[in-house]
Protein backbone atom coordinates (compact mmCIF):
# COMPACT_ATOMS: atom_id res chain seq x y z
CA UNK A 1 0.00 0.00 0.00
CA UNK A 2 1.63 3.23 -1.19
CA UNK A 3 1.81 6.17 1.18
CA UNK A 4 2.14 8.56 -1.78
CA UNK A 5 -0.55 9.44 -4.30
CA UNK A 6 0.45 9.05 -7.94
CA UNK A 7 0.24 11.75 -10.61
CA UNK A 8 -2.33 9.61 -12.44
CA UNK A 9 -4.97 10.63 -9.84
CA UNK A 10 -4.80 14.25 -10.97
CA UNK A 11 -4.41 13.27 -14.64
CA UNK A 12 -7.67 11.33 -14.51
CA UNK A 13 -9.57 14.06 -12.64
CA UNK A 14 -8.38 16.71 -15.12
CA UNK A 15 -9.54 14.54 -18.02
CA UNK A 16 -12.89 14.02 -16.30
CA UNK A 17 -13.22 17.76 -15.88
CA UNK A 18 -12.88 18.15 -19.66
CA UNK A 19 -15.16 15.21 -20.45
CA UNK A 20 -17.83 15.26 -17.77
CA UNK A 21 -20.34 12.99 -19.47
CA UNK A 22 -21.52 9.40 -19.11
CA UNK A 23 -20.14 8.15 -22.43
CA UNK A 24 -16.58 9.21 -21.64
CA UNK A 25 -16.81 7.97 -18.07
CA UNK A 26 -18.11 4.55 -19.13
CA UNK A 27 -15.33 4.23 -21.71
CA UNK A 28 -12.78 4.96 -18.97
CA UNK A 29 -14.50 3.04 -16.16
CA UNK A 30 -11.64 0.58 -15.67
CA UNK A 31 -9.14 3.43 -15.23
CA UNK A 32 -11.49 5.11 -12.78
CA UNK A 33 -11.70 1.95 -10.68
CA UNK A 34 -7.89 1.75 -10.55
CA UNK A 35 -7.65 5.39 -9.48
CA UNK A 36 -10.48 4.96 -6.98
CA UNK A 37 -8.73 1.97 -5.37
CA UNK A 38 -5.54 3.98 -5.01
CA UNK A 39 -7.37 6.89 -3.42
CA UNK A 40 -9.28 4.60 -1.05
CA UNK A 41 -6.00 3.05 0.08
CA UNK A 42 -4.66 6.51 0.83
CA UNK A 43 -7.73 7.47 2.85
CA UNK A 44 -7.35 4.27 4.84
CA UNK A 45 -3.72 5.17 5.55
CA UNK A 46 -4.92 8.53 6.90
CA UNK A 47 -7.43 6.61 9.04
CA UNK A 48 -4.65 4.42 10.45
CA UNK A 49 -2.57 7.50 11.28
CA UNK A 50 -5.52 9.23 12.95
CA UNK A 51 -6.27 6.22 15.10
CA UNK A 52 -2.78 6.36 16.62
CA UNK A 53 -3.78 9.57 18.44
CA UNK A 54 -7.58 9.76 18.16
CA UNK A 55 -10.61 7.48 18.15
CA UNK A 56 -12.24 7.34 14.72
CA UNK A 57 -15.30 5.14 14.37
CA UNK A 58 -16.03 5.67 10.68
CA UNK A 59 -14.40 6.66 7.41
CA UNK A 60 -16.82 7.77 4.69
CA UNK A 61 -15.48 8.21 1.17
CA UNK A 62 -17.98 10.07 -0.97
CA UNK A 63 -19.13 8.71 -4.32
CA UNK A 64 -17.94 10.28 -7.57
CA UNK A 65 -21.51 10.52 -8.82
CA UNK A 66 -23.29 13.84 -8.37
CA UNK A 67 -26.92 14.16 -7.31
CA UNK A 68 -28.22 16.44 -10.05
CA UNK A 69 -31.92 16.24 -9.24
CA UNK A 70 -32.12 19.64 -7.56
CA UNK A 71 -29.01 21.26 -9.03
CA UNK A 72 -28.65 23.68 -11.93
CA UNK A 73 -25.29 22.02 -12.62
CA UNK A 74 -26.24 18.83 -14.47
CA UNK A 75 -22.72 17.45 -14.85
CA UNK A 76 -23.01 13.84 -13.66
CA UNK A 77 -19.61 13.49 -11.96
CA UNK A 78 -17.60 15.24 -9.30
CA UNK A 79 -14.09 16.26 -10.32
CA UNK A 80 -12.60 15.57 -6.92
CA UNK A 81 -12.41 12.90 -4.23
CA UNK A 82 -13.63 13.62 -0.72
CA UNK A 83 -13.74 11.68 2.50
CA UNK A 84 -14.66 12.35 6.12
CA UNK A 85 -13.44 10.80 9.36
CA UNK A 86 -15.94 10.66 12.23
CA UNK A 87 -14.80 10.71 15.85
CA UNK A 88 -16.52 8.32 18.24
CA UNK A 89 -19.63 9.91 19.74
CA UNK A 90 -20.98 10.89 22.17
CA UNK A 91 -17.75 11.31 24.09
CA UNK A 92 -15.77 12.85 21.23
CA UNK A 93 -17.00 15.61 18.93
CA UNK A 94 -15.78 17.15 15.70
CA UNK A 95 -14.65 15.63 12.43
CA UNK A 96 -11.96 15.62 9.77
CA UNK A 97 -12.26 15.98 5.99
CA UNK A 98 -9.78 15.39 3.16
CA UNK A 99 -10.46 16.82 -0.32
CA UNK A 100 -8.33 15.78 -3.33
CA UNK A 101 -8.74 18.00 -6.42
CA UNK A 102 -6.32 19.11 -9.16
CA UNK A 103 -5.33 22.67 -10.05
CA UNK A 104 -4.20 23.39 -6.47
CA UNK A 105 -7.73 22.97 -5.09
CA UNK A 106 -6.97 20.24 -2.53
CA UNK A 107 -7.53 20.95 1.15
CA UNK A 108 -8.17 19.46 4.55
CA UNK A 109 -10.80 20.70 6.97
CA UNK A 110 -11.73 20.13 10.58
CA UNK A 111 -14.37 21.27 13.01
CA UNK A 112 -18.16 21.44 12.98
CA UNK A 113 -19.81 21.76 9.55
CA UNK A 114 -23.47 21.31 10.46
CA UNK A 115 -23.87 21.35 14.24
CA UNK A 116 -27.18 19.97 15.45
CA UNK A 117 -29.54 22.68 16.70
CA UNK A 118 -29.01 21.75 20.35
CA UNK A 119 -25.23 21.62 19.96
CA UNK A 120 -25.12 24.99 18.20
CA UNK A 121 -27.12 26.59 21.01
CA UNK A 122 -24.84 25.00 23.64
CA UNK A 123 -21.73 26.34 21.87
CA UNK A 124 -23.23 29.82 21.63
CA UNK A 125 -24.21 29.76 25.30
CA UNK A 126 -20.65 28.78 26.21
CA UNK A 127 -19.22 31.69 24.24
CA UNK A 128 -21.79 34.03 25.74
CA UNK A 129 -20.59 33.02 29.19
CA UNK A 130 -16.82 32.92 28.58
CA UNK A 131 -14.43 33.02 25.61
CA UNK A 132 -11.17 32.89 27.55
CA UNK A 133 -10.38 29.28 26.73
CA UNK A 134 -11.29 29.40 23.05
CA UNK A 135 -9.28 32.60 22.59
CA UNK A 136 -6.27 30.95 24.25
CA UNK A 137 -6.54 28.03 21.81
CA UNK A 138 -6.88 30.24 18.75
CA UNK A 139 -3.96 32.44 19.76
CA UNK A 140 -1.57 29.54 20.35
CA UNK A 141 1.34 29.96 17.88
CA UNK A 142 1.57 26.26 16.96
CA UNK A 143 -2.19 26.04 16.43
CA UNK A 144 -2.62 29.15 14.30
CA UNK A 145 0.51 28.47 12.24
CA UNK A 146 -1.47 25.53 10.80
CA UNK A 147 -5.13 26.46 11.15
CA UNK A 148 -5.14 30.24 11.48
CA UNK A 149 -6.47 32.30 14.35
CA UNK A 150 -10.17 32.53 13.48
CA UNK A 151 -13.10 30.36 12.48
CA UNK A 152 -14.25 29.91 8.91
CA UNK A 153 -17.79 29.03 7.89
CA UNK A 154 -21.23 30.56 7.50
CA UNK A 155 -22.59 33.04 10.01
CA UNK A 156 -25.69 35.10 10.71
CA UNK A 157 -25.77 38.78 9.74
CA UNK A 158 -26.85 39.68 13.25
CA UNK A 159 -27.24 38.07 16.66
CA UNK A 160 -29.22 34.82 16.87
CA UNK A 161 -32.52 34.91 18.75
CA UNK A 162 -32.01 35.26 22.49
CA UNK A 163 -28.53 36.83 22.24
CA UNK A 164 -27.51 40.48 22.35
CA UNK A 165 -26.06 41.94 19.16
CA UNK A 166 -23.83 44.07 21.39
CA UNK A 167 -22.29 41.14 23.25
CA UNK A 168 -18.49 41.28 23.30
CA UNK A 169 -18.31 37.75 21.85
CA UNK A 170 -20.86 38.34 19.08
CA UNK A 171 -18.32 37.35 16.39
CA UNK A 172 -18.20 33.88 17.94
CA UNK A 173 -21.90 33.67 18.78
CA UNK A 174 -23.30 34.47 15.33
CA UNK A 175 -21.34 31.67 13.66
CA UNK A 176 -23.37 28.80 12.21
CA UNK A 177 -20.27 26.71 11.52
CA UNK A 178 -16.98 26.39 13.36
CA UNK A 179 -14.46 25.09 10.84
CA UNK A 180 -10.83 25.43 9.83
CA UNK A 181 -9.26 24.64 6.46
CA UNK A 182 -5.74 24.18 5.13
CA UNK A 183 -5.00 24.29 1.39
CA UNK A 184 -2.45 22.26 -0.58
CA UNK A 185 -0.87 22.65 -4.01
CA UNK A 186 -0.82 19.72 -6.44
CA UNK A 187 2.92 19.39 -5.84
CA UNK A 188 2.38 19.12 -2.08
CA UNK A 189 -0.36 16.48 -2.49
CA UNK A 190 1.90 14.30 -4.66
CA UNK A 191 4.92 14.64 -2.36
CA UNK A 192 6.04 11.79 -0.06
CA UNK A 193 5.41 14.08 2.93
CA UNK A 194 1.71 14.67 2.25
CA UNK A 195 0.37 11.85 4.43
CA UNK A 196 2.49 12.86 7.42
CA UNK A 197 1.61 16.54 6.99
CA UNK A 198 -2.11 15.79 6.88
CA UNK A 199 -1.81 13.67 10.00
CA UNK A 200 0.29 16.24 11.88
CA UNK A 201 -2.15 19.01 10.93
CA UNK A 202 -5.13 16.97 12.10
CA UNK A 203 -3.31 16.16 15.33
CA UNK A 204 -2.73 19.88 15.96
CA UNK A 205 -6.49 20.52 16.10
CA UNK A 206 -6.87 18.44 19.27
CA UNK A 207 -6.86 21.31 21.80
CA UNK A 208 -9.92 22.70 20.00
CA UNK A 209 -11.61 19.30 19.79
CA UNK A 210 -10.88 18.55 23.45
CA UNK A 211 -12.43 21.86 24.45
CA UNK A 212 -15.49 21.49 22.24
CA UNK A 213 -16.04 17.88 23.30
CA UNK A 214 -16.02 19.01 26.91
CA UNK A 215 -18.50 21.80 26.13
CA UNK A 216 -20.86 19.52 24.21
CA UNK A 217 -20.90 16.76 26.80
CA UNK A 218 -21.66 19.00 29.81
CA UNK A 219 -24.26 21.56 30.75
CA UNK A 220 -23.43 25.19 31.59
CA UNK A 221 -22.64 24.15 35.17
CA UNK A 222 -20.10 21.58 33.98
CA UNK A 223 -22.29 18.57 34.82
CA UNK A 224 -21.82 15.64 32.44
CA UNK A 225 -24.64 14.91 30.01
CA UNK A 226 -23.42 11.41 29.15
CA UNK A 227 -23.06 8.26 31.23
Amino acid sequence: MSATLSKSVFTFLKALEQNNNRDWFNENKSEFKTIQDEVKQFYNLVLEKLNTHDDIDKLKIFRIYRDVRFSKNKQPYKTHFGGSFHRTKPRLRGGYYLHIQPNNESFIATGFWQPEKEDLLRIRKEFEMDTTEIKDILSNPKFNSIWGSSFEGDELKTAPKGFSKDHQAIDFIKKKQYIFTKKYTDKEVLSPNFLDDVNASFKAIRPFFNYMSDVLTTDLNGVSLID
